[in-house]
């Protein structure tokens, strides 16, 4: 199978934006601008943050202004129902000729009950497998209703010229998302078409795949896989480690210590770490001593890089916080090595995102070209079109070098 690439739609952006003086928080012609750039510039799709906009209804919102990107939209099982979500999803999905995907999201203890959905951890999964086997039965048009232990919902009649909507994807919607515990894993092996991890150096990522694979053929089911990744591409090598160390510089000594707690615990530089690698041990010093990592110091595999992002700073090692960093044809050559252990949906983001999915598609897709399964013919990138302008000049005013 081929390559997706996806790009990724969010507010806050910025070149640095998990610091407060490099990120500004987009408006609604901002995230449109996102989307028409993503649409036009050949990217298969984008996962929409779950930040504060809620993304099924930013997916409605966007959708209008898009021709072919898929919308890979975040859902939380249990905050409506699955025939609530059901029928959202068939309108959404009627009105965008089937470009919405859904990612399962089961999310953390803390943040689900501040939503009001208090089923602990191993449980929800429970909860969730049903929620979302509801909602594809309801999705591709039984009126049968659902009985399960968590979800119960009556058989519905059908009104004439009033029934259901009839759905856009057969023979129901993919549904994409990810799960590293134990039931994590079990959860996703039983529901999901396309399993996401966050990255880790290609070979250790192709054993996950593999180990979860395993899982889904216990159940005779087949998954496909995909990862996450920051990227910073140049046309040498010198240039994209140059931005990744301008990013190091602008991040202060407390965002580092605060974005690595989310790996560290909740007592931050005073968590007790062991490990085998010396990288790890290095990294914690420095911070310690006040100071943040040496660049090369983050280089966990060639060209895989665990520097600040708004996700982490993944000093122990990879996970939501990794970057692929290098030159157009490196990150190419790293890209093709993710794919041959297994992974074949990149999910991007540079920053600000405007102008950094513009330079990917100037350089880096051209060179994928012939591994891309997009479903559409890779547009050619055209540098004297004013579009490109147009939708860059939605971003305030920068800084970067």
């Amino acid at each position: 199978m081929g390559i997706k690439i996806l790009w990724y739609i969010s507010s806050p952006d910025g070149p640095v934006p998990w610091e407060a003086q490099h990120a500004w928080l987009n408006d609604l012609g901002q995230l449109q601008a996102q989307a028409r750039n993503i649409d036009r510039l050949g990217f298969w799709g984008a996962l929409l943050a779950t930040d504060q906009h809620e993304s099924l209804t930013l997916t409605a919102t966007l959708a209008p202004i898009t021709e072919r990107m898929r919308f890979l939209t975040a859902q939380h099982p249990g905050l409506i129902t699955p025939a609530k979500l059901a029928q959202m999803a068939l309108t959404v999905d009627r009105f965008s000729n089937g470009r919405l995907v859904f990612n399962v999201v089961n999310g953390n203890d803390a943040g689900l009950k501040s939503m009001g959905m208090p089923i602990p951890h191993d449980e929800r999964y429970d909860y969730s497998y049903e929620f979302w086997d509801a909602f594809q039965q309801l999705y591709a048009g039984s009126n049968d209703g659902y009985q399960g232990k968590y979800i119960k919902i009556a058989p519905r009649a059908v009104v004439p010229l009033r029934g259901p909507l009839p759905p856009t994807q057969t023979p129901t919607m993919p549904l994409w998302g990810a799960g590293t515990s134990a039931p994590g894993v079990e959860h996703s092996a039983k529901l999901l078409d396309w399993y996401l991890s966050f990255a880790d150096a290609p070979p250790r990522l192709g054993e996950k795949f593999r180990k979860v694979g395993e899982r889904a053929a216990a159940h005779g089911r087949k998954l496909r896989f995909g990862t996450r990744l920051q990227i910073i591409v140049r046309d040498t090598e010198e240039e994209a480690w140059a931005h990744a160390q301008w990013i190091l510089d602008q991040t202060s000594h407390a965002t580092a210590v605060r974005l690595a707690s989310r790996q560290l615990g909740p007592k931050g530089l005073d968590e007790e770490v062991h490990s085998d690698d010396p990288l790890v041990h290095k990294r914690l010093a420095a911070l310690r001593a006040g100071k943040l990592p040496e660049l090369r110091d983050l280089e966990v595999y060639p060209n895989v890089w665990v520097g600040p992002s708004p996700f982490g700073f993944d000093i122990l090692h990879p996970w939501a916080g990794t970057w692929i960093v290098g030159s157009t044809e490196q990150v190419a050559e790293r890209i093709r090595e993710f794919h041959d252990q297994g992974t074949e949906a990149f999910i991007l983001s540079g920053w600000p995102l405007v102008p950094e999915a513009q330079r990917i598609a100037r350089t880096l897709l051209p060179l994928l070209k012939n591994d891309l399964e997009h479903g559409f013919e890779l547009p050619a990138f055209d540098e004297a079109d004013p579009v490109h302008a147009e939708l860059a000049a939605t971003l305030p005013g920068y800084a970067a070098p």
